[in-house]
């Protein structure tokens, strides 16, 4: 039950920073700020993060905090493609609409110049976790090929995800994430599907 808490404390925090920076961006929002909006405490802050710059590689968390609250709503897509659609456009409709663009491009920059722990590849994360789960059970339904390894799968998802992010974010946000993603993510799925012989 106390990690349930600690989940809790540090999920809210990281909440209320990314909501905080993308109102009033990042060099406004103090760690004052962040410990009144996620009503907790400084002790609460510094036991999670270092400092603020710490919470710039939270963003996985809480990408993977919208998975976890998305999750019960794939049964209603009886197909696993739709369910990598729907949940790649909710993300990418969070993303646009709650994480400033600079803050984006900065943790995709980090994981590339990074010696330490790369947030975005970690396996553990809800997202892969949840990645594998839909696609093996699309595997086993006959709707996927088979001839692909489920980690083959899963990589090449991923790539196309963070591929389309990095673009936005080169891009200067010019174009709709969740709409541009929505266009092109049909075309990278067939390529999934499993071809009657």
């Amino acid at each position: 039950m106390p990690r349930k808490d600690s989940r809790n404390t540090k999920g809210r925090i990281i909440e209320s920073a990314w909501e905080l920076f993308y109102e009033q961006g990042y060099e406004n929002t103090t760690i004052d700020d962040i410990v009144e909006h996620s009503e907790t405490s400084k002790g609460s802050f510094y036991h999670y993060f270092d400092g603020k710059d710490a919470l710039l590689s939270s963003l996985s968390y809480l990408f993977d905090s919208k998975y976890e609250e998305l999750t019960p709503s794939l049964e209603q897509f009886p197909s696993c493609l739709d369910q990598l659609v729907y949940l790649n456009h909710e993300l990418f409709l969070m993303i646009e609409n709650k994480v400033p663009l600079d803050l984006l491009a900065r943790l995709l920059s980090t994981q590339l110049t990074t010696a330490g722990e790369k947030h975005l590849l970690d396996h553990g994360r809800t997202y892969y976790r949840l990645l594998r789960k839909i696609i093996i059970e699309g595997q086993k339904s006959g709707e996927l090929r088979k001839d692909l390894s489920v980690n083959e799968m899963v990589k090449a998802y991923s790539l196309f995800e963070r591929a389309i992010m990095y673009d936005w974010c080169i891009c200067n946000g010019e174009y709709s994430l969740y709409q541009y993603a929505g266009t092109l993510l049909p075309t990278f799925l067939r390529g999934f599907i499993m071809v009657s012989s």
